[in-house]
């Protein structure tokens, strides 16, 4: 899949027309979509711009991999192997706190991110320890796990209900009058996974982009 998108985009950058085709407007209202829904909102036009090819890449690799769960012959999400989505959390956890030390210095963005003004000095006490352990391990740690959850989730309820269906057709009993409703069971899963596998990759995207901002931002 990755080869697919990666020539299917090459082909398209090379035929690219000031007045776009169908498929290169496809492509261009995806890009569209992620800069002005995610990086423009989150980053604005300045760091925007900076991080926009890397929170580009990232949304189109994880909505392509989520889609596999759902392509006849693969049946299986690239994203529900835990492997993707940790090395896509790490590429995380690597690009907020280069940006944050970048901008502040290390000990200017360890203070940033576990000093909070406005807190009475007793409370930073309890506060570091949290806020130290959230950033270099809860922030990556969580995208990686809600990623896997809900792809390995979606791919069992397609798989429980298409295994129901095939069951209960085949069971020989007046319970075989059943089976097109787990049928459309099925279906239904089938359309709700790949509204899943869009928002899981917009999601992922958007924590990326808000936690790079947390660690550029002068303020938290």
């Amino acid at each position: 899949m990755l080869a697919v998108v990666l020539v299917f985009m090459c082909i398209v950058a090379s035929r690219a027309k000031l007045v776009p085709g169908r498929v290169q407007s496809v492509v261009e209202l995806v890009i569209d979509f992620v800069n002005n829904s995610i990086i423009a909102n989150t980053l604005g036009l300045k760091d925007g711009k900076r991080f926009a090819p890397m929170l580009i890449t990232m949304f189109v690799f994880i909505l392509v991999m989520n889609l596999t769960g759902v392509v006849p012959g693969l049946n299986l999400a690239g994203t529900s192997v835990i492997g993707l989505p940790l090395l896509l959390a790490l590429w995380t956890f690597v690009t907020y706190v280069g940006a944050g030390i970048r901008k502040h210095g290390v000990l200017g963005y360890l203070r940033a991110e576990t000093m909070p003004p406005g807190i009475p000095w007793p409370i930073y006490i309890l506060l570091i320890p949290i806020e130290l352990l959230q950033v270099v391990v809860i922030r990556w740690a969580s995208l990686t796990i809600r990623l896997l959850a809900n792809m390995v989730a979606g791919h069992m309820m397609i798989v429980v209900f298409i295994g129901m269906t095939h069951a209960l057709l085949f069971s020989g009993d007046w319970i075989i009058a059943i089976s097109p409703f787990a049928g459309v069971m099925a279906i239904g899963i089938y359309g709700f996974e790949i509204f899943v596998a869009a928002l899981q990759a917009f999601i992922f995207t958007m924590l990326t982009a808000v936690y790079i901002q947390l660690a550029t931002s002068d303020e938290h």
